[in-house]
């Protein structure tokens, strides 16, 4: 549904385009620009925790996974610079930056027993998020009027992203007030990489102004950690701490629209 929306919106926008724009004078696009967008981003940022001891002891689950879909609102800005070559291509370089919304979150409580301890349960939440993001590309474009262009475009990604757990651990044996509470947290600036394509054109009675709708799809890596849980050291059965792993990979959509102004015209 989501490719098809995306598809309509840049039908509509070539549908809007005035046919005798191909009849006006040829417009150069070579210079410096910079301008502001806003737009939509959805993604995959789905935390994986793993605590082994849990599907060694217990009839509990060892690993538990967070949502995988994180979207939100995004706006920033972008600059950069073009280059004309004959009357039909354009090549550029363009670097911009998002300030992003992008948040999945969710909690989960399992029951079973626990070796040595009786019943017990585990609740707890998983989370992760895109705080902001950046990206440095190239573009190659084809001019399908001298004043509209169709490109495609691609390069480094980078951005902070961020994931969290909380998990309570109740049972009828462990010495903590019968109940057990740890989590971790982590945040990091990763790079990554990314691709994509859109559409630019004049606006019209603007000479020193564009138009863009864009889409581009962002990887931007890992981050992961270890430690260990608060378990009181016991007998047997779950007493601890014991050591546990988490991991979370950043994949994200763009879809927005933005303005340029041109310097050189």
């Amino acid at each position: 549904m989501k490719k098809q929306l995306l598809l309509g919106a840049a039908v509509s926008v070539l549908a809007a385009i005035d046919p005798a724009m191909a009849q006006t004078p040829a417009w150069n696009w070579t210079g410096f620009y910079a301008g502001l967008n806003v737009g939509y981003s959805w993604g995959n940022g789905a935390v994986t925790y793993n605590e082994p001891v849990f599907a060694a002891r217990t009839s509990l689950p060892g690993t538990f996974s967070g949502p995988s879909f994180l979207d939100g609102a995004i706006g920033g800005f972008q600059i950069g610079y073009n280059w004309q070559i004959q009357s039909t291509w354009v090549i550029g370089l363009e670097a911009d930056w998002q300030a992003a919304s992008e948040v999945a979150n969710g909690s989960f409580s399992n029951s079973g027993i626990c070796d040595g301890e009786g019943p017990c349960r585990i609740s707890g939440s998983l989370g992760s998020q895109i705080l902001w993001f950046g990206t440095v590309r190239g573009r190659v474009g084809w001019l399908y009027t001298p004043q509209v262009m169709v490109y495609a475009t691609g390069g480094l990604a980078y951005g902070k992203v961020d994931d969290s757990g909380n998990f309570s651990l109740t049972t009828a044996g462990l010495n903590c007030l019968s109940s057990c509470v740890w989590g971790f947290h982590q945040s990091a600036i990763n790079t990554g990489w990314t691709v994509g394509g859109g559409i630019e054109g004049v606006v019209a009675n603007m000479p020193t102004v564009t138009w863009k709708v864009e889409y581009l799809y962002v990887d931007l890596g890992s981050i992961g950690g270890s430690g260990f849980d608060t378990l009181p050291l016991g007998d047997g059965g779950l007493g601890g701490p014991n050591p546990f792993t988490f991991n979370a990979h950043f994949t994200d959509n763009i879809f927005r629209v933005g303005l340029n102004w041109q310097f050189s015209h």
